[in-house]
């Protein structure tokens, strides 16, 4: 649906040395920017005066903000637009479910449905699923990382809205091109099968971190879903893991 070359997932190098950076003295964090300003600023007819007050809402919670930043995913901008996005996503609610939905489907901006992904997640609403499910399937991968993630939040909504998303997560740890993005379906479906009984759909879900263990071809990918399933607890799988450190395999 989307061009992979739209928007890169950036690479993360870790160096073996000590970057000066991590010597520096921890400064105080600066003051977050006052809410009863940016209120007003989220209505400023100057567009770098209301993209900034967006993004201050990044940061900030406050319920009379969301109004603005609905109407602000609607802007010409497409920095105002992600800004706002972001806002939501720090400030959710449930009126912005179907705005937020309604951005995505019409956004060809790949940062902007990244950011909307991302707020969707932390809505926490039903109405959110088939779009994150869609975004892992057919998204470029920079969103498809985030939908991922995103998809995990399921698990506050109860057993109903876990049991759909569990199989678009396996194929997406078991087929997504990008190693970053199974990674994070296997910490979803780590995180969803703390919240599931030991049935079926279980059981599929756990041999598939098995399988990926075993079988990926990157050594972070399986690194994360031995991580995910040491935090389920699950005993079959706790089994094959020390079956496979004592092999010397992991």
């Amino acid at each position: 649906m989307y061009d992979e070359d739209e928007l890169n997932v950036l690479d993360i190098i870790e160096d073996d040395y000590i970057s000066p950076l991590d010597q520096m003295e921890p400064v105080e964090e600066p003051p977050k920017p006052d809410p009863e300003e940016m209120l007003v600023l989220l209505t400023a007819s100057d567009p770098k005066q209301r993209m900034l007050a967006a993004r201050a809402f990044c940061d900030i919670q406050d319920d009379r903000a969301i109004p603005h930043l609905i109407h602000l995913l609607s802007e010409s901008c497409p920095l105002i637009r992600v800004s706002a996005a972001y806002g939501l996503g720090r400030n959710p609610s449930s009126t912005a479910v179907e705005p937020l939905i309604e951005r995505y489907d019409q956004d060809f901006n790949g940062y902007v449905r990244k950011g909307v992904i991302w707020a969707l997640g932390n809505c926490r609403d039903r109405r959110t699923m088939p779009t994150l499910i869609a975004a892992l399937k057919t998204d470029i991968s920079a969103v498809r990382l985030w939908a991922a993630s995103a998809l995990a939040q399921m698990a506050a909504l109860g057993y109903d809205a876990v049991i759909p998303v569990i199989p678009p997560l396996i194929e997406a740890m078991r087929r997504d091109p990008i190693g970053a993005v199974r990674s994070n379906a296997a910490w979803s479906i780590g995180q969803l099968c703390k919240e599931l009984p030991s049935n079926v759909v279980y059981a599929t879900a756990i041999d598939a971190l098995l399988e990926v263990i075993v079988e990926d071809e990157d050594l972070g990918v399986r690194d994360d879903a031995r991580s995910a399933l040491l935090g389920v607890g699950d005993a079959r799988g706790l089994q094959l893991i020390e079956e496979l450190e004592r092999e010397g395999f992991l």
